[in-house]
């Protein structure tokens, strides 16, 4: 049925790769769909760092020893169901005859996290057990929820600062700090974007204290996700053609321009910089992931910072051609014209030996692997999460691996005299340590090791992304194109910046559940074929726990012997 027509990815992310795997279990052959990428790892990072010199920086690195851990992107295991659904398909590389879905909810399953110090400052670590609510807090954030899904659009172009204006005191609450940092909300953020996550979410605001509902993957999310999907596609015949990047889509003249049809591919082999056209005949269809949050990020390291790059993102350059024609395919500059809406920074450290993630442990009283730990009164407002060890296959047993970012890269650091962005990969760890030796009480202070730590490091590997938070950024409703817009013949939008009913961004689950949806739209089949979701919004129980939350009030430690947490 499908022989003669071919199918077209733009983009490696795993929007991509879902579109190729539903093409294929719907009858496709994968010898007529092509994965076309500029880079190979999508936004799910994970990698020794010399495979992203190529990829996210021009030149070698001075030292480029170690491992990269660019982002982190947290699952879960209630409301992630097309992620499940997919990788379910999707055999395991490191269990035979396991899927993917099952070799990860066995090992989150075997290894919960349990947060005991989610958030910290330079007197300890925090009682998160209280949202730290006042009665106004609690108002306006459950008016904000109640909003039904056929209003939101009374939230275009509404951010949170706004929707909170009369209550600034909100965004000192410990549910705020959680929050923020751990789906990476800023008070600029579109508050129709928190809204969406209220729903979605729900079930975790009653345990974001201890992230007890974040689903962990075996090793970084690229070995565990991406290789397993790219490895399954290449045995069914999918084409991947790399380091290329798409320019523009040429399409076919119609009257009224209402009527979407591509008629060509154009791009360039970044490194021959060959020209590329590819000729898109009827019946071919074309997927594009119109936004990708790595887009021109620059890599340091360990005695080297990064250096900024100023191009356009790649993605949204692309994007904009095709808005610049069609009205109903958004607005690309409402996430990728002002910078500073969107970056933050994050820094990967590779230890030779496990002195520094021990401090850490003792420190922080969290064993590796136990989710996310922010400091309240860090001035850029830093976090780090310590895997599970070991986070990569290639680890070596004497290797231990942590992740950092913080959210405002232009501020200065507390114990290092510059802007974060400034900073080689060497002073983000001493600001590190400076934190960590603030709230240590022990006779013998991780400061006083300060050397021996720093002997043991590998490398230290900054990583600037000017466009990590764009999806978040404060939008109206129609600034997100539909996943097939209308009018559309033979072209879909995939991922993070597509407009999916009740769906919240910066998920896999949204990559997913819009290559899916885009399918079965080319394909004709029903939406009742997608995987039916969980509206745990609507759930009795749940509602219950999250009022029960809301009010919750912060533990007794006079009643427990030698308590370390205090409250805020």
């Amino acid at each position: 049925m499908f022989e003669m027509s071919k199918a077209y990815t733009i983009g490696a992310g795993i929007s991509s790769l879902a579109a190729a795997y539903y093409l294929i279990q719907n009858g496709w052959s994968g010898k007529d769909i092509t994965i076309i990428g500029l880079d190979t790892h999508g936004a799910n990072d994970g990698n020794h760092v010399t495979a992203y010199e190529d990829e996210y920086q021009k030149g070698r690195l001075a030292n480029s020893k170690g491992f990269l851990a660019i982002g982190g992107r947290m699952l879960n295991e209630e409301t992630y169901e097309d992620l499940w659904d997919m990788f379910r398909g999707i055999p395991s590389l490191d269990h035979p005859g396991e899927s993917v879905t099952d070799e990860i909810l066995n090992f989150d399953h075997a290894h919960p996290t349990n947060d005991v110090s989610r958030l910290m400052d330079k007197d300890g670590i925090i009682d998160t057990y209280s949202m730290g609510f006042s009665n106004q807090d609690r108002e306006l954030l459950v008016k904000l929820t109640a909003i039904p899904d056929d209003q939101e659009e009374t939230l275009d172009d509404v951010d949170i600062q706004t929707w909170f204006k009369d209550d600034p005191d909100f965004f000192t609450t410990n549910f705020w700090y959680m929050w923020q940092t751990t789906f990476a909300f800023q008070k600029t953020s579109s508050a129709a974007e928190l809204r969406r996550y209220m729903h979605r979410m729900i079930l975790e605001f009653s345990r974001i204290n201890t992230l007890a509902g974040v689903t962990r993957t075996p090793y970084n999310q690229y070995e565990s996700l991406i290789l397993p999907a790219r490895k399954y596609l290449q045995d069914q015949g999918v084409q991947f053609v790399n380091r290329v990047r798409i320019d523009d889509l040429d399409f076919a003249d119609t009257p009224m321009r209402d009527e979407i049809i591509v008629t060509g591919i154009e791009g360039v082999n970044v490194e021959t910089n060959e020209p590329i056209h590819i000729e898109v005949n009827e019946g071919d269809l074309v997927f594009d992931t119109n936004g990708s949050i790595t887009d021109c990020t620059t890599l340091g390291d360990l005695d080297t910072p990064i250096t900024e790059n100023m191009n356009p993102a790649p993605s949204a350059a692309l994007w904009r051609k095709v808005a610049d024609r069609f009205y109903n395919v958004g607005n690309p500059d409402k996430f990728f014209g002002d910078r500073s809406q969107s970056e933050w920074q994050s820094f990967t450290v590779t230890t030779t030996n496990h002195l520094l993630v021990n401090e850490i442990k003792e420190i922080t009283r969290q064993a590796p692997g136990n989710a996310l730990q922010t400091w309240i009164d860090s001035t850029p407002l830093l976090s780090i999460v310590v895997h599970h060890q070991p986070h990569f296959h290639a680890q070596k047993p004497n290797e231990t691996v942590l992740w950092g970012y913080v959210l405002y890269p232009r501020r200065k650091g507390d114990y290092v005299d510059k802007p974060f962005i400034e900073m080689t990969g060497r002073e983000m760890l001493l600001e590190l340590i400076g934190h960590l030796n603030a709230m240590d009480k022990r006779a013998v202070k991780i400061g006083d090791k300060t050397d021996e730590i720093m002997a043991s490091v590998e490398n230290v590997i900054p990583a600037y992304m000017p466009y990590v938070d764009a999806l978040f950024n404060n939008r109206s409703k129609k600034d997100r194109p539909h996943v097939v817009p209308a009018g559309s013949h033979n072209l879909a939008f995939l991922g993070q910046f597509t407009e999916m009913k009740t769906q919240m961004t910066f998920t896999e689950m949204m990559s997913v559940r819009s290559a899916h949806i885009a399918v079965n739209k080319f394909l004709g089949l029903p939406d009742d074929d997608l995987p039916k979701l969980n509206h745990y919004d609507k759930d009795p129980k749940v509602l219950a726990k999250a009022a029960h939350t809301m009010v919750r009030k912060h533990h007794d430690y006079s009643k427990v012997a030698n308590p370390f947490t205090k409250t805020k």
